[in-house]
């Protein structure tokens, strides 16, 4: 699908933690943050991205930015 992984270990674990933390604060938390729609939604989506790209272990803007967090292998 992808040409090759460009998230590690490490950065998965980070990524797929912190986007079901996005995803579960509008529902765990009663802010004021979060009468703001952009906010309501938006946050959830980037949890939702950061999840998929941690489960796929690949970010196109680790592409962009020529990022590569995955072990070498000597």
């Amino acid at each position: 699908m992808f040409k090759s992984a460009n998230v590690g270990t490490a950065d998965r674990l980070l990524r797929l933690s912190l986007g079901a933390l996005l995803i579960a604060l509008p529902l765990i938390t009663s802010l004021e943050l979060w009468s703001n729609p952009i906010a309501l939604y938006g946050i959830p989506a980037i949890g939702v991205i950061m999840i998929l790209t941690g489960l796929v272990r690949f970010c196109p803007a680790y592409v962009l930015i020529g990022a590569n967090t995955c072990e070498r292998k000597s």
